[in-house]
Formats: C-alpha cells, sequence, structure tokens
C-alpha cells in the first residue's frame, strides 16, 4: 500500500496504525468507551429514536410507527439503556477488583448519551488513548462496521480528530465468558425437559439471531476467506451453536439434540432477501417434525434486547403455544459474571498485546482479529464512509 501508517487505520494508537491482523503490542489505554445501540425511555423518545436508527433512509413516520408499537407495548421504554447501566457497573467493578486503573464512559450511537458525548467527556477528563468495547459480538455491517464508522464520526463531530486515538476491542462471538451464559441456559433448559419426559430426540433447539440483508451476510467478513452462504456472519453464530450443542451431549447422555440457526426481527422490504427462515416458520413446523419441546436460544444478542423481549417472549412463545410446544427461552449474557469477566479479559489483551496464540477462544473460526481487514462488513448500499479500527477503505 502507498498510504503512510496514520492513514492505513484512522485513529488508531500507534500499535494498530499499520493495519497487523492482531495488536501483540502494549498499548496504555487511559479510558474505556462502552459502546452499544441505545434506545428510547418514554413514549415521547420512540420516533425520534427510530428515525435515528433509520437515518439516511427516508423512512416516513408513518412505517416508523409499525415498529414503534413494540416499544410502546412496553411503556416507548427499551431495556437497553438500563441494562447498559448495569454492565458499566459491573465493568467498572470488575477493573476495580483487578487493580486496573481504566474509567469508563458509555455512548450509544441512537440515543442520549451519544457517542459524542462519550468521546467528549473523556478528553474533558484528560483521556486521550481509548479503547471501545461494543455491545455486539459478531460480524456484519449493523453490528461491526457501523459501530466503527460511528466511532470516527463521533470523533471527528466532536473535533477530536487530533487528541485522541481510538482502538475496539476484537469481536468476541466465540470467547468463553460470552458463550458460557449460553451453554449454561441451554444445558438447564434440555435437563429440565428431560425431567418433564421428553426424550432428548423430541428436543428442538433454535438458537436465533436478528435478521440482516443477505447482501450485508455475503460481505461479512475478511474479503479474501471464503465463508460459504451467509458469510461471515452466518459461520460465527453456527460455530457457536454447534459448540454448544456438542456439550449439551454432557446433558443427554450422548444423544444427539436437533438443532437449527434461525433469524428474526426482519425489518426490510419485501423485494430485499433477508436471511431465513424466520423463527416462527419454523416453530410453526417444529411438530411435524415429530418435536414436543423447543429451546429459543436469544444466541446474536448481548442482552434482553426489544427484539428478545418482543420478537422471541412474545411473538416466539405464541408461536410455540400455537403449535402445542412446550417452550423456554434462554438466558442473555447480560452482567453474567462470565461474561463481565471475559469482557475484562478482552481488554486486558489490548493493554498487555497479548500474543494471538494465546488468546481464549472455543470455535476454529476465532481469535477473531484486532484490527477489522480491508472491505469487511462493507455496505454497498449506504456507500463508503471512513471508519475507525479498521483497515482503509
Amino acid at each position: 500500500m502507498t498510504a503512510s501508517a496514520p492513514d492505513l487505520v484512522p485513529f488508531a494508537s500507534a500499535a494498530a496504525a499499520d493495519g497487523p491482523e492482531f495488536v501483540e503490542t502494549p498499548v496504555a489505554y487511559d479510558a474505556l468507551v462502552l459502546a452499544s445501540f441505545g434506545g428510547p425511555e418514554g413514549q415521547d423518545d420512540v420516533i425520534p429514536f427510530l428515525r435515528n436508527v433509520t437515518r439516511g433512509r427516508g423512512i416516513p413516520d408513518e412505517r416508523l410507527e409499525e415498529v414503534a408499537h413494540h416499544y410502546r407495548h412496553f411503556g416507548g421504554i427499551s431495556p437497553i439503556n438500563a441494562h447498559n447501566r448495569e454492565l458499566k457497573t459491573a465493568l467498572e467493578a470488575e477493573l476495580a477488583r483487578r487493580g486496573i486503573d481504566l474509567p469508563v464512559y458509555w455512548g450509544n450511537r441512537n440515543w442520549a448519551p451519544y457517542l459524542d458525548d462519550a468521546f467528549t467527556a473523556a478528553t474533558d477528563d484528560g483521556h486521550s488513548t481509548l479503547l471501545v468495547l461494543a455491545t455486539s459480538a459478531y460480524s456484519s455491517y449493523s453490528s461491526d462496521r457501523q459501530y466503527r464508522e460511528d466511532i470516527a464520526r463521533a470523533i471527528t463531530d466532536a473535533g477530536l480528530e487530533d487528541r485522541v486515538t481510538a482502538d475496539k476491542v476484537r469481536l468476541y462471538f466465540d470467547h468463553p465468558g460470552f458463550v458460557q451464559p449460553f451453554q449454561e441456559g441451554v444445558d438447564a433448559a434440555v435437563a429440565g425437559f428431560l425431567e418433564q419426559g421428553v426424550a432428548a430426540s423430541d428436543i428442538h433447539v433454535l438458537f436465533s439471531t436478528h435478521s440482516i440483508p443477505t447482501a450485508d451476510a455475503e460481505r461479512s467478513g475478511p474479503r479474501d476467506v471464503d465463508w460459504g452462504e451467509g458469510g461471515a456472519y452466518v459461520a460465527q453464530h453456527r460455530a457457536v451453536a454447534a459448540h454448544i450443542i456438542e456439550n449439551v451431549a454432557a446433558v443427554t447422555g450422548g444423544t444427539t439434540v436437533p438443532w437449527q440457526l434461525v433469524f428474526q426481527s426482519r425489518s426490510g422490504p419485501p423485494t430485499q432477501p433477508w436471511l431465513e427462515p424466520d423463527i416462527n416458520d419454523v416453530i410453526a413446523e417444529l411438530p411435524a417434525a415429530g418435536a414436543k419441546a423447543v429451546v429459543i436460544v436469544p444466541l446474536g444478542f448481548v442482552s434482553d434486547h426489544m427484539e428478545v423481549m418482543w420478537d422471541l417472549d412474545t411473538e416466539a412463545m405464541e408461536s410455540a403455544a400455537e403449535a402445542g410446544l412446550l417452550a423456554t427461552r434462554t438466558q442473555t449474557p447480560g452482567v453474567h459474571p462470565a461474561f463481565v469477566a471475559g469482557l475484562v479479559d478482552l481488554v486486558i489483551e489490548r493493554v498487555e498485546g497479548t500474543p494471538a496464540s494465546e488468546r481464549p477462544h472455543l470455535t476454529d473460526l476465532g481469535p477473531w482479529y484486532d484490527v477489522s481487514r480491508a472491505g469487511d462488513c462493507e455496505n454497498v448500499r449506504l456507500g463508503f464512509k471512513p471508519a475507525a479500527a479498521g483497515l482503509t477503505p
């Protein structure tokens, strides 16, 4: 490449600026920024929040109101901000317990407090070498690159280009701390159905994640790897699900439990291909496959987002009842001690420059890259936007 090192990875620390796959050089970060999606906290917030989520797409308010009723059902309040407050507190406690002096700032992409506010607050407090931890574990435009674009935008909008550097913690879809809460939930759910007399072969496990446009899925992950249909996004979910099912054998005595990766929360126009099958369609077909019980696993979610509360706890559970199935929904990581400890482990990786060979991962796809590769998770519909923590463009 002919670009100078600082241009390869915008806003990066010196250790990450020339774009290594893994940063194995210690970096003296002086603050941690918790980056999340954000959500409304009252009825008056709902439509403005949805305008932020869909900015640039020209979606009229009457169409947004079709989605708004999910939030209005719960008083216009998304649980995500409360969960982020809990997670911030838990991270601060775990960092303090380990004797790590790293203040935590919190900023959202789509609602207050915004990322701009977090970066400005950190800078006003005298911090300049920032590490960003996003509440998203998988590769896709919306779960990876859009966060990195918003980091770059926040720094630029706040006028901090020459005052801060910002790296991002690697995607952690197969980190033990992220997977353990799901494993515990599936193990307990399967054991519970076995105790009720349901045979292991009649218990179907559905691993659910957010559907995304097929074109976005195909562009997830580095472009020089053949990830198969659905790109790295689907490959990562399948690998984690397979790992969990393999370990469930200890609960069933070795009997295989049927499982499937399913999708939820589609929001695009009917003419645009999105990942399928939909979880409700699959649930409706399970009795014909001999299923007596279904375990719904929110594998794509860090905490109980609105998509978990509405699409799974409400719609999917109703679908299961209509199909005559026993059903349960397992936990999200939330502030599970293993998850919080795992996130701090990921922070320490970057602080200490832990070699890739020593980084924990539970599938053959990990550990994931510290610096996103060129073209990873690009969105051709929305066009190129500068992004932090990845190779340009």
